[in-house]
């Protein structure tokens, strides 16, 4: 059996190691990385890095690999890559699960605004803030450029390209982070307004809690959402578990689909 699972995640890669760990006979598995990140962290198993062509190259891929299950296990935010796995699953009769972390949920003192797209991020913020904590990676921020009145500081895995803000400082940084340590970046560049995407998971969660604590207001980008028809798990053992049953010749739940 060849599980392809489509990562470059915390949860992806736990999944690769769940399933290292179990040692099924005759299970494949193949780790897809986008290819973004300069130095990713590198999952157990076989490893592809790069694109495969859109929905119709992943469908192809499929077949040529004699893929039995894909597990789309991307970061909530790539979207397009998602609507092509729920494509690519349908077309070539692939059972496709969808491995996403639980988004996070404001609590008591939290001064949450929520946005549908970075474009929406970037009309808020004149009326919140003049320092911007921007933890939205480096790609996007171009809706952020014509904000020549504000200043951002911006934190990446790697170094952000042009079109950006004219007044940025970058922080080039990989999570997990703590909280004493995201108290005193919030001091020491005197931010006064945070913008952070709906990701998810403890890795990044602290900056959440020190604007709290700092009563900074956080705008929050939803994350979008799941191709219509697709399971969804919020863990690696969940996924792992569904792998393990279809190896053991239960059919997995869920068949492909796709909206039209």
């Amino acid at each position: 059996m060849h599980v392809l699972i489509l990562g470059g995640t915390t949860e992806a890669r736990g999944l690769a190691e769940l399933l290292a760990a179990e040692r099924l006979p005759g299970l494949r598995v193949t780790n897809s990385l986008a290819g973004r990140v300069a130095a990713p962290r590198m999952p157990p198993g076989e490893v592809r890095v790069g694109g495969f062509g859109g929905a119709e190259g992943l469908a192809v891929w499929l077949g040529e690999h004699t893929v039995d299950l894909l597990v789309d296990a991307t970061h909530p935010f790539a979207g397009t890559i998602s609507f092509n796995a729920a494509g690519a699953a349908a077309t070539a009769g692939v059972p496709l699960l969808a491995l996403r972390r639980p988004g996070w949920a404001p609590v008591a003192g939290d001064d949450w605004h929520e946005a549908g797209s970075l474009a929406e991020a970037a009309a808020l913020l004149p009326a919140l803030g003049g320092r911007v904590f921007l933890t939205t990676g480096r790609m996007g921020l171009a809706a952020f450029a014509g904000l020549r009145d504000l200043w951002f500081l911006v934190r990446s895995v790697d170094a952000p390209g042009a079109p950006r803000p004219p007044r940025t400082e970058v922080l080039l940084d990989r999570g997990p982070f703590t909280l004493d340590g995201e108290r005193e970046l919030l001091r020491r560049h005197r931010i006064d307004v945070l913008v952070t995407k709906d990701s998810g998971g403890e890795a990044t969660a602290p900056k959440l809690a020190a604007a709290r604590e700092a009563g900074v207001p956080v705008v929050v980008v939803r994350r979008p959402p799941v191709p219509e028809g697709v399971p969804v798990v919020s863990g690696p053992g969940e996924a792992a578990m569904w792998v393990r049953e279809a190896h053991a010749g239960h059919r997995p739940p869920g068949a492909p689909h796709v909206s039209g």
